[in-house]
């Protein structure tokens, strides 16, 4: 099935959304002219339909191997890859300092969303660039920044984020990987870490790791981690890759999806060799990490989109195209049957809204950037929002891809089980969707004692009409003030729940507002007709059912515990 970018859809929540225009007013991002955002948008498309969405298929199928020289490709990935360099693709939001075009995050994640949408897989290679632009940016020495930024920012050398080893999953607190100072300002390396998206592969000629480890005396717990900066290669007196660092590709994961992406397995500095930077003062790791995770947590986010919005299409062109059953006595395809328009309405509902709710979020981000006061409270407040119900919503809509094709869809060949596959991982990593809902109740809610989140409120409160809408940002309000004061198992019990609702009512306020300027504007009316449809569709049925989900936000975590843990295996 060919891929389509969705540059109109795009475009209209560039505007309406993350408020791109407004942004352009300020001297910072002063060449995002409606010229060049038409441009990068119908640039992004054109090469993601040439040349990385034919490669998806052969990504799944063929996928990443393992050597025991390294990770290896599937044909025409490295030669993609670098198109995606040589065209300066990743140099849209990078810093100009560096060699970048300075525009807004909220564009350079529309280019990632299309690349994404067109092959994810590949998609997820350049994804931490700009987490670890900002890491450098923010705590990074101006030495490190002349000799890594102009490369990352252009992509030409890819970065990892490790965190995760095999004795502590989501527990950062107990890494064991081990940084020991060599004397010259260096730090030798040792230890283990999993689950490294792109740890290792023959796409790039440099790796640029960012690892988090424990100096030697560092307190236990987070406290006592430290951010090095460790590339595969360690560079020569000319800034170049030079001696291998010591860096060894254990094993990749076989997964249940993003086979084109290598998991990896890696071990630091198994020959006592392996050599890394400090990045900004030891034990300030956390700080450090979290300033990339944050920006990572806002593209998983974008991912739930790109899996959506590939799901939507390929579903919408089978059901145009499958003939069966009758209407009135004729025969037709399956989109003139209500249950399958119910289901195509809703992907398209679902996920016009996670682009919505990550647009938004960018939006703030680059406000941000720009100095506005409340700008990092609000962005705080909307990132796991932005990543676990984005995610969410992609495995939703990917889920609901295969139910448009029927049993056809549960057959690999048709695609549509391969967007299920690779989406389900989107609500696991980068901080699963659980810590994401216990990060909102246990921080987020708290800030400026509630004032964060009550003027998120009241802002929605501000624009919305429909009732419904209202009364679930009323009930967010009344399961919020109850949080603000419960105590942790409560709190944590209702997490999840609450996410939900108010995630849904930020969908919902941001749609009603989509559909309420497309009544009005002028232009393509098909588009415009879909993006009333979408947004109705959303308010008059998604929000409905957030709404029910109150009664679970409000109930005592004692109902979880009236069975003892050893009767579950009953």
């Amino acid at each position: 099935m060919s891929f389509t970018p969705a540059i109109a859809e795009q475009r209209f929540v560039l505007t309406h959304v993350a408020g791109i225009d407004d942004l352009a007013t300020s001297d910072r991002f002063a060449e995002a002219t409606p010229d060049t955002i038409e441009a990068v948008l119908e640039g992004a498309g054109q090469f993601a339909v040439g040349e990385w969405a034919p490669l998806d298929r052969v990504g799944d199928t063929v996928g990443a191997r393992w050597t025991e020289q390294g990770v290896v490709m599937p044909d025409g990935f490295r030669a993609a890859y670098q198109g995606y360099v040589d065209g300066g693709w990743g140099t849209i939001g990078s810093p100009t300092d560096y060699g970048g075009m300075g525009m807004p995050f909220a564009l350079a994640s529309a280019v990632l969303e299309t690349l994404g949408t067109a092959n994810m897989g590949l998609g997820l290679c350049p994804t931490l660039n700009g987490g670890a632009i900002e890491a450098l940016m923010h705590h990074g020495s101006a030495e490190q920044q002349a000799a890594y930024l102009p490369h990352l920012a252009t992509g030409e050398w890819p970065a990892t984020m490790n965190l995760t080893e095999p004795q502590a999953g989501s527990d950062v607190g107990a890494l064991r990987t081990r940084a020991e100072p060599r004397g010259d300002g260096s730090w030798s390396l040792s230890g283990t870490k999993i689950f490294i998206s792109y740890g290792d592969h023959d796409m790039a000629d440099q790796i640029v790791h960012l690892v988090l480890a424990r100096t030697p005396d560092a307190p236990a717990g987070t406290r006592g981690l430290s951010l090095f900066l460790v590339p595969k290669y360690r560079l020569d007196e000319a800034g170049k890759p030079g001696d291998f660092n010591d860096i060894r590709v254990v094993s990749i994961e076989h997964k249940m999806g993003l086979h084109a992406s290598p998991t990896c397995v890696l071990s630091f500095g198994d020959h006592g060799d392996c050599i890394g930077e400090l990045i900004g003062a030891e034990g300030g790791g956390i700080a450090a990490m979290f300033t990339m995770m944050n920006n990572a947590r806002l593209n998983v986010g974008l991912q739930g989109i790109q899996v959506a919005e590939r799901a939507t299409q390929r579903a919408v062109a089978y059901a145009l195209d499958r003939m069966q059953g009758a209407r009135a006595g004729t025969g037709v395809a399956i989109i003139e049957h209500p249950d399958v328009r119910r289901m195509l309405l809703r992907m398209k509902a679902q996920t016009q809204a996670a682009r919505a709710l990550v647009y938004y979020a960018a939006g703030i981000s680059d406000r941000l950037a720009l100095g506005e006061g409340e700008a990092k409270k609000r962005l705080d407040l909307l990132t796991p929002l932005a990543k676990a119900h984005g995610s969410d919503l992609g495995v939703e809509v990917a889920s609901l891809g295969i139910q448009v094709h029927g049993g056809m869809g549960y057959v690999e060949e048709t695609g549509a089980a391969q967007h299920f596959r690779d989406s389900r991982i989107t609500p696991i990593y980068e901080g699963t969707n659980g810590i994401q809902a216990a990060d909102l109740v246990g921080r987020k809610l708290a800030m400026d004692n509630g004032g964060v989140f009550l003027a998120h409120l009241e802002t929605m409160r501000g624009e919305a009409e429909d009732a419904g809408l209202r009364s679930l940002i009323d009930a967010c309000e009344e399961v919020g003030r109850r949080l603000m004061t419960a105590d942790a198992d409560d709190r944590l019990a209702a997490s999840y729940p609450f996410l939900t609702m108010l995630s849904v009512a930020t969908c919902g306020w941001l749609m009603e507002r989509q559909g309420r300027i497309a009544a009005t504007a002028e232009g393509d009316p098909a588009f415009l007709g879909q993006k009333r449809a979408a947004a109705r569709f959303y308010v008059e049925q998604i929000v409905p059912e957030a709404l029910g989900l109150k009664a679970s936000a409000m109930a005592p975590a004692a109902a979880l515990y009236e069975l003892p843990a050893a009767a579950f295996a009953a």
